[in-house]
């Protein structure tokens, strides 16, 4: 075969060298064959289709101008024709920005007239805002007034809270023409009044720069908590001791009000914000964690005792329940003598005392400062004042006093803080926006309804207060060293199967099964996190079986992730297995840990705790012993004879 071919190729040869034409018009017809399947071959063919051009997010009929190609530019140019303007930046894909479309058209409804709305396609890969901007998430709220911005929102997207910050930027100044306006500003909360004259100039150059200082506090703090005013009337200036022109007044409840030293500071829109931030009192502090767990949460909560109330708000209105509570927080950390109120206002604090736990250092924070000391230090004790250090003052050293504790708490909740060392921390939050939050801590299911609880994480304590009980007796009651409240127990409510073999205790039926003292109890710990708790149902089952019918032992569970217990009885990993004997239930007795948890193993466990001792019994133990033997021997063949007679079958 292999000489054949050859002599075909030899003939071949001879005659494309006897005839050279018919040599290159091959040559060149198999080149002619070869480039065109080659570049057809290797040209590169799309297999992604190209993405559709988007389509309108918002209808075209509605208040909200809808620029869903992404024209950057046009958002640019339609903001600069309006005072005020909001700007959506979404991604069709986004379910959240579905949500928000929802909101920002009822809030555009109402306000089209005066705001204008702008959305925008950040997601069109061809559009100039994709190219221009680089979001981590969707949606983003920017709002603009004038020139001046972007001011990030941040808070729910809801109706009420987007329409209140809307407002809050459209009028960041509040006027007060008489000192009656200025009485009611700065009593129902705490606010920056600014005085200024425009007899001169339209718009003063300290006016546009105090201006911009709220719209940088609205930037920093969406709730809005500081809120500013100014006043154009000299003698009403002169009520909140304002006789310059361009000065800046910060009233505070509990410390000394402040004016704004522009002879330290220059008199510009950022420091004029700073200096706010730096010197504002947080009696009450508004949170919305993310989540039923969260880390903002659980940061505020390792300050220290907290207070939260749960209450329906809408921020559009006034909340009577919201000024009761700041009334309490008030008179809370307010410093009185005697239970009074101090002539000059006072900020008070409690130091926990190095010497003893059952000491209080009380300190009365005032405007005047020497050498580390307070200049008018309050003595509200016959103890020595000692100098301790202070972060919180403006020097490194402060005076303070010290004296024993429990103290009398009278009715009065004046200076309460000063009195002990459980020193609480105000919050709030809204009910709606937390339901589950406030439902895992002890909430009913009743809507509308305020819920108020205690929580201190250092002592693992959890108070929830009753409907009938007052909110300033439910702080003083906390407050004290030995304290009547009770700690709450969250728990399941499920009702038990009157046809499981192993009975689910929960926080509710905990004390009512665990220490029923005619049954001896054998308690399974587990969580639904716990992967080896699961393996042992089948082990607790089968002992349960065999045990069906015996009135004597009660096989239980109680699912720790989701029920909570007194101290005593917590155990300190999963799982574990205690038994609870009848008439000595304080003498309880946990599964060894190095030993497999298997029936055999449980029913020698249970014989070997619950079966009369020698010393209960004078003179029986032999007996009780081979008792003991012959019971378990009859356990276990009943146990396991049973199945090797299902493998013999088998």
């Amino acid at each position: 075969m292999l000489q054949r071919v050859r002599a075909q190729l030899r003939q071949v040869s001879d005659q494309m060298a006897r005839r050279p034409v018919l040599c290159c018009g091959a040559i060149l017809l198999t080149c002619a064959l070869i480039l065109p399947i080659t570049f057809t071959c290797g040209r590169e063919k799309p297999v992604v289709a190209l993405p559709r051009a988007p389509g309108r997010f918002f209808p075209a009929d509605g208040p909200v101008r809808d620029l869903f190609l992404g024209q950057l530019e046009e958002a640019d140019a339609l903001r600069e024709e309006a005072d005020v303007s909001v700007l959506l930046y979404y991604a069709p894909w986004c379910a959240h920005c579905a949500s928000a479309r929802l909101v920002l058209q009822q809030v555009a409804l109402r306000l089209a007239a005066q705001v204008q709305f702008v959305a925008v396609n950040c997601w069109w890969y061809q559009g100039r805002c994709r190219k221009q901007k680089s979001f981590f998430q969707y949606p983003v709220i920017h709002l603009y007034y004038w020139r001046f911005g972007p001011i990030e929102y941040r808070g729910p997207v809801q109706s009420e809270y987007l329409e209140s910050f809307i407002l809050r930027v459209s009028t960041p100044l509040t006027y007060l023409p008489t000192s009656r306006a200025l009485h009611t500003f700065l009593t129902h909360q705490q606010g920056v009044v600014g005085y200024f004259q425009f007899n001169s100039s339209p718009q003063p150059a300290g006016y546009i720069s105090f201006l911009f200082s709220a719209l940088h506090a609205l930037r920093r703090d969406h709730q809005g908590a500081v809120r500013f005013a100014v006043v154009t009337n000299q003698a009403v200036a002169e009520g909140v001791s304002l006789t310059e022109d361009e000065s800046v007044y910060l009233h505070r409840r509990l410390n000394s009000s402040l004016v704004f030293p522009r002879a330290q500071r220059n008199f510009t829109a950022q420091a004029v914000c700073d200096w706010v931030f730096e010197n504002r009192e947080s009696v009450v502090h508004w949170i919305q964690p993310t989540g039923a767990k969260s880390y903002s949460l659980e940061a505020e909560l390792q300050k220290g005792p907290a207070l939260l109330t749960f209450l329906p708000h809408n921020p559009l209105s006034a909340n009577q329940l919201l000024h009761q509570v700041t009334d309490v927080a008030l008179r809370y950390h307010s410093c009185g003598s005697d239970g009074g109120v101090s002539s000059v206002p006072r900020c008070c604090r409690s130091l926990p005392a190095a010497a003893a736990e059952e000491s209080v250092c009380e300190l009365c924070v005032s405007h005047c400062w020497a050498l580390g000391v307070c200049v008018e230090p309050v003595q509200l004790s016959s103890a020595p004042c000692r100098s301790v250090q202070g972060s919180y003052s403006p020097l490194s050293q402060v005076s303070v006093c010290c004296r024993s504790v429990p103290r009398p708490v009278t009715d009065s909740i004046t200076g309460l803080q000063c009195r002990t060392n459980k020193t609480l921390r105000f919050y709030m939050l809204d009910a709606a926006l937390h339901r589950t939050l406030a439902q895992r801590l002890g909430a009913t299911n009743h809507s509308g309804r305020p819920f108020i609880t205690i929580i201190n994480l250092r002592d693992e304590t959890h108070y929830v207060l009753n409907h009938t009980d007052s909110l300033e007796d439910f702080i003083q009651n906390f407050s004290i060293s030995f304290s009547p409240l009770h700690r709450h127990l969250v728990g399941d409510k499920q009702h038990q199967h009157t046809q499981s073999l192993i009975q689910e205790v929960t926080s509710d039926s905990f004390l009512e099964t665990v220490m029923d003292s005619q049954r001896d109890v054998l308690l399974l710990y587990y969580s639904p996190w716990c992967g080896f708790c699961s393996l042992l149902n089948h082990v607790f089952l089968q002992l349960a079986r065999l045990v069906q019918g015996n009135g004597a032992l009660t096989v239980a569970r109680v699912n720790v992730g989701r029920n909570d217990l007194p101290w005593e009885f917590m155990v300190d990993h999963l799982p574990s297995v205690l038994l609870f004997p009848r008439h000595r239930k304080q003498m309880s007795v946990k599964f060894p840990e190095n030993t497999p948890m298997t029936v055999p193993n449980l029913l020698r466990f249970v014989l070997q705790h619950t079966s009369h001792a020698p010393w209960e019994e004078p003179g029986r133990g032999a007996e009780s012993a081979s008792l003991l033997g012959a019971e378990l021997q009859r356990l276990q063949q009943e146990v396991f004879g049973g199945q090797e007679e299902k493998c013999e079958a088998s």
